[in-house]
C-alpha cells in the first residue's frame, strides 16, 4: 500500500481558476525554505520617517502630501464606485464627466461590470480609456480583457476584442489570450472553434503549454467526452506538453466523475509513483465514486485516509456513505463513520451524533444506545427531532413501552419540536398496543396537534428504518385536495377514516 504523507494534503485549489496554484509545500520542499521565499521585509516605522527626511531636513513636506494625495484618490474611488451604483449608471457618460481615470480606477470600473453581468459596457469603456493614452493600448491589457469575458462565457465579445487587437493595432495576441479563448470555447463545448484558435496558435508560432490542454481536459469532462479527454493527453504529449500533478489530479477528478474507476485508479498510481503532490479535492472525489458504486473495501480505504488528515468531509459525501452502509445492513460502520466525522471537524455535527445513534438503534442495542446519549449529555448537545424520533424507534424496536412515555414527556419539558415521524411513530405503537391516547390528548392540550405538519427528520432516519404504516398512509394520500394548511389532527383524522374504508 501506497505511503502518503502530510505534505501530500496541504495543498488546496483555494482558488476558482483553470489552473491551481502549486502547493505551498511537498515533500522535495523544505519549510524553512518556503517561510524564506514567501515572507519579505517590512520596513519599521522609523525606516520609513528616516527614507521621508528631504536633504535639508525638512520631515514634513513630502509625508503631508502623500498623505493629502491618498487621501484624494480613497474618496475619488468612493465618489466613483458610488455613482457606478446609481440607476441607469453609463461608465462611458463618467470618463467623460472626469476626464481620465487612473489605472486602479479603470480596472476598478472593469471589474464593477464584470459583477453586475454588464459585460457588453466592457469593450467600449475600455475603447474610450485606450483612446486617452496610447501607452493603454497593449497585450497585457487586452490580456485581462479577455481574460475576464471568457471567464464570464462571453466569448463573442472576446473575440471583438480579439479581432480589434489584431486588425487595428496588429498587435500579436500572446499565449495567455489564446489560452483564454480555447478555454471559453471549449467550456462552452464549442469544441471545434476551441480547436480552429488552437492550430492558429500554432501557426503564429506559439507552442501549447500544459495548460492549454489541462483546461482541455476540464471541459471534455464537464461534457461527459472521455474518449475526448485520452485522445486529449496524447495529443498534448504529442506536442511535447509533460503531465504535471495538475494535469493528473484533473484526468483523476474527470474519471472520477464519469465513474470509470480503472482509468481513474491507472492515473491515481501514476501520481503517486512520481510523488507528485495529490490535492485534497482529488480524493474525495475518489471516495464519492467508490461511494457510487458501493465499492466498499476501496471507499473505507480512501475515507480513512482522508479522516486521518484532517480533511473535511461534506455533509452530502458522508451521507452518501451512511446510505451505502445502510443499504447492505452495515450498521455497526455508521457508528465509526460518526466518530471519524467528528474528529476530523473542529467541532461535533449534529451529524455526527445522528450516525452513532442510527448504529445503535438498529442493532437494537440498549448498552450503546445509552453510552452515546450519555456523551451526548456530557458533551451538552442540544437535542432536536431526528435524535429523539431515532430513540423513539429504538424503543419501540425493543418494545419498551414505558421508556417512550418517559422520553415523550422528557421532550415535551426541553421543548423538542416534534414532527410527523413522531406522530407516525405513536400512532402505529397505538396500534400495536401501546397506549397512545394519554400522549394524543396531551398534544391536543397544548395546541401541538392543531399546528400545520411539518417533517424535520433527517432522512437517513427513513433509510435506515423504513417509512411506518402512518407515514405510507400520508403518501398515498398526495393526489387528494388538502385542506389549508394540514394539521395534525385532521390529517390523522383522514388517515383513520381511508383504513376504515379499506376494511
Amino acid at each position: 500500500m501506497e505511503t502518503l504523507t502530510t505534505a501530500q494534503f496541504l495543498h488546496s485549489a483555494a482558488t476558482p481558476q483553470k489552473r491551481p496554484s502549486p502547493p505551498l509545500w511537498n515533500s522535495n520542499t523544505s519549510f524553512l525554505s518556503t517561510i524564506t521565499r514567501r515572507f519579505y521585509w517590512i520596513p519599521k516605522p522609523s525606516s520609513l520617517r528616516r527614507c521621508s527626511l528631504s536633504i535639508n531636513g525638512d520631515a514634513t513636506t513630502q509625508p503631508t502630501s502623500l498623505l493629502s494625495d491618498d487621501y484624494n484618490h480613497h474618496r475619488f474611488f468612493s465618489s466613483l464606485t458610488r455613482r457606478l451604483g446609481r440607476p441607469g449608471s453609463c461608465p462611458l457618460r463618467l470618463l467623460q464627466e472626469d476626464g481620465d481615470w487612473s489605472k486602479d480606477h479603470f480596472w476598478a470600473v472593469i471589474r464593477f461590470l464584470r459583477q453586475s453581468s454588464r459585460l457588453h459596457e466592457i469593450l467600449p469603456v475600455y475603447d474610450a480609456w485606450k483612446n486617452l493614452e496610447p501607452s493603454r493600448i497593449s497585450v497585457a491589457n487586452y490580456e485581462r480583457i479577455i481574460r475576464f469575458l471568457c471567464e464570464e462565457r462571453s466569448v463573442n465579445e472576446a473575440i471583438r476584442a480579439f479581432r480589434s487587437m489584431i486588425d487595428d493595432y496588429k498587435l500579436s495576441p500572446s499565449l495567455e489570450i489564446y489560452n483564454s479563448i480555447i478555454h471559453g470555447y471549449a467550456d462552452d463545448g464549442k469544441f471545434e472553434e476551441a480547436m480552429f484558435y488552437l492550430s492558429q496558435m500554432k501557426e503564429n508560432g506559439l507552442s501549447p503549454i500544459t495548460e492549454t490542454y489541462d483546461g482541455l481536459i476540464e471541459s471534455y469532462g464537464k461534457w461527459k467526452m472521455y474518449d475526448e479527454i485520452v485522445l486529449c493527453v496524447k495529443r498534448m504529449e504529442s506536442d511535447g506538453c509533460v503531465r504535471d500533478h495538475v494535469t493528473y489530479n484533473l484526468l483523476i477528478r474527470e474519471f472520477s466523475r464519469g465513474g470509470l474507476l480503472k482509468r481513474m485508479e491507472q492515473m491515481y498510481q501514476s501520481l503517486m509513483s512520481r510523488k507528485m503532490t495529490l490535492e485534497p479535492c482529488t480524493l474525495l472525489s475518489m471516495l464519492e465514486a467508490y461511494a457510487e458504486f458501493g465499492v466498499i473495501e476501496k471507499m473505507e480505504e480512501t475515507c480513512n485516509k482522508i479522516i486521518r488528515f484532517g480533511i473535511c468531509l461534506d455533509d452530502g459525501l458522508v451521507r452518501k456513505l451512511a446510505n451505502v452502509y445502510i443499504g447492505n445492513l452495515m450498521f455497526s460502520r455508521l457508528d465509526d463513520l460518526g466518530r471519524g466525522i467528528s474528529y476530523s471537524r473542529t467541532r461535533r455535527t449534529d451529524l455526527a451524533w445522528c450516525l452513532r445513534l442510527l448504529c445503535h438503534a438498529r442493532l437494537v442495542s440498549r448498552k450503546g444506545l445509552d453510552y452515546v446519549v450519555k456523551q451526548m449529555k456530557e458533551a451538552r448537545v442540544t437535542w432536536n427531532t431526528t435524535f429523539a424520533n431515532i430513540v423513539l424507534l429504538a424503543y419501540s424496536k425493543m418494545g419498551d413501552f414505558k421508556s417512550i412515555e418517559l422520553l415523550l414527556d422528557e421532550l415535551r419539558t426541553k421543548r423538542v419540536k416534534l414532527d410527523l415521524v413522531t406522530v407516525g411513530i405513536v400512532f402505529d405503537l397505538s396500534e400495536a398496543g401501546f397506549d397512545g391516547t394519554r400522549v394524543f390528548m396531551t398534544w391536543k392540550k397544548i395546541g401541538f396537534l392543531d399546528k400545520p405538519v411539518e417533517m424535520k427528520t433527517d432522512p437517513l432516519v427513513h433509510a435506515a428504518f423504513g417509512k411506518g404504516r402512518f407515514l405510507r398512509s400520508c403518501e398515498e394520500m398526495r393526489g387528494q385536495e388538502p385542506p389549508t394548511p394540514w394539521t395534525y389532527q385532521n390529517l390523522m383524522e383522514l388517515v383513520v377514516k381511508n383504513q376504515k374504508t379499506l376494511l
